[in-house]
């Protein structure tokens, strides 16, 4: 363990790696401070780069602008009322009355610090958990794999959506999109329409950018919202009193970080889940819930230490498993299969020196938030003043460079265009996207562990439930799906005895 270490600190503490860090926890404040460039459209951009980077500094960009960006939405929430990522969303209206109360500055040194130090906390449970669980997964078979891939969608359909049955809809269509392309197991083309392109399948990477890059874009230019005004206040040192302020808030620090580990371990739930849901519960247990939303720290020290250390614990599935955590995880995997890096249990077994480096950037990455956040907290909040104009056809550049670049062909454009403009039609109808996108991503994992089960059974399907951690799996699955039918008829029946 110890010669792996070292190896993985000799990999890490390079210029070039450095450099590439830098670079992105640049980049991922400028996206996340924009309003309305999330920190996930910060990731698919900067992924078509990151496919020509060596896998480390490809993980390592990765790293580093996610967390960046999901802090850096807060500083337009603060400043403008207006959320620069999902995540930021839940306790913008507290930062910003606190703003209006003249305490920006101690409201965005909390950002940054409790985001950073709940980044930290996330990576001390990945760097616990993971080994551990990864050892339980080495006796995973095709029935574990299959429950999983279940449940993960399960979670990313009720977790994502008020309007479950959208949810679903969005879910089953990301499904069909697996469907298109060769059969993994039989080698049969199916929905192909005679085009040679659609043989390979639908690549992943022009889907991401088209769904939250192009689909941002559109949504911009069609917005009739004027933008608001530029905040031209001071902004001083923004970590005086914050240790004070932490000594104040310590339960709220810790339940913060306890929720922002659990949610992100869950699959397809991820930072912005975990924000909103440690807001309310914050709310729930305050002894003055009256306060939040007037300027009150006690919600936004807990959602931002939650939404930052879901950062690092949504990779424990997608380590472990092969199944993304949150969107973000989503594309990482994609970079694991191009590297040849199999994400699962066998990656500590065989790449161990990667999964350490990893382990190394988050760190990297989290000390970079506290030293770059005090400077770019009073430096790019003058990107706010950008004109929009001016901006999006830089970023639509990127994204066109991005999604040519995967098979240096036109069709990856094409796809792009046609996922942006369903992106575009199913957020403004209120369809999720992310249940499509995991649906993309664990589609194939769930049809071919179905379809390897099934034969190794001669089609008994109580074979799916024979084996221990397959069975718990197949409990809390199918629990999750029949919970709702249970609930209503317990209403009902409440309903009707009273």
């Amino acid at each position: 363990m110890l010669d792996t270490l070292i190896q993985a600190v000799n990999i890490v503490f390079k210029p070039e790696v450095l450099l590439v860090m830098l670079a992105s926890s640049f980049y991922g404040i400028i996206i996340g401070a924009i309003p309305g460039l999330t920190a996930v459209m910060a990731v698919s951009l900067i992924m078509p780069i990151a496919i020509f980077l060596d896998p480390v500094p490809a993980l390592a960009a990765i790293i580093a602008c996610d967390a960046m960006a999901v802090f850096a939405g807060d500083i337009p929430g603060t400043l403008l009322r207006i959320p620069g990522t999902p995540a930021s969303g839940a306790y913008t209206d507290d930062s910003y009355k606190l703003t209006q109360q003249g305490k920006a500055e101690m409201v965005l040194g909390a950002n940054c610090f409790f985001s950073a130090i709940g980044g930290l906390f996330g990576l001390v449970v990945l760097v616990c958990a993971a080994p551990l669980l990864a050892e339980v997964a080495l006796n995973f078979s095709t029935y574990e794999y299959f429950w999983l891939a279940c449940l993960g969608l399960t979670c990313a359909t009720f977790m994502t959506s008020q309007d479950k049955v959208k949810g679903i809809a969005s879910l089953f269509l990301g499904l069909f999109i697996t469907t298109i392309g060769y059969d993994s197991i039989t080698g049969q083309p199916r929905f192909t329409f005679g085009s040679t392109e659609l043989l390979a399948g639908i690549h992943v990477i022009p889907v991401l950018i088209g769904l939250f890059a192009v689909s941002e874009i559109m949504r911009r230019v069609s917005s009739t919202t004027p933008p608001a005004a530029a905040y031209n206040g001071r902004i001083g040192n923004i970590y005086t009193g914050i240790f004070k302020v932490w000594r104040e808030h310590i339960p709220n620090f810790l339940r913060g970080n306890t929720i922002g580990v659990v949610v992100g371990a869950l699959p397809g739930a991820g930072a912005d889940i975990a924000a909103w849901l440690a807001y309310a519960i914050s709310k729930k247990f305050s002894k003055t819930p009256e306060k939040f939303g007037t300027g009150h720290m006690e919600g936004i020290i807990e959602s931002t230490s939650a939404n930052n250390s879901a950062l690092a614990s949504a990779w424990i599935p997608a380590f472990v498993f092969g199944i993304p955590g949150d969107v973000t995880t989503a594309m990482v995997i994609g970079i694991l299969y191009i590297k040849d890096l199999k994400p699962g249990p066998t990656a500590f077994l065989h790449h161990p020196e990667v999964i350490y480096s990893i382990f190394i950037c988050f760190a990297i990455a989290n000390v970079f938030m506290l030293i770059l956040g005090y400077f770019s907290i009073k430096t790019f909040r003058h990107i706010l003043r950008i004109p929009p104009f001016m901006l999006l056809p830089v970023i639509l550049v990127f994204c066109i460079v991005g999604a040519f670049s995967i098979n240096n062909s036109l069709f990856g454009v094409a796809i792009m265009l046609i996922f942006g403009l369903l992106g575009y039609i199913m957020e403004e109808n209120d369809f999720p996207i992310s249940p499509m996108l995991l649906a993309i991503v664990l589609g194939n994992l769930l049809e071919k562990n179905f379809i390897i089960s099934m034969v190794k059974s001669n089609g008994n399907f109580m074979d799916f439930f024979n084996r221990p951690i397959a069975g718990s799996l197949a409990a809390v699955a199918i629990l999750i799906w029949v919970f709702p039918l249970i609930r209503k008829i317990y209403k009902m029946a409440t309903a009707k005895a009273a």
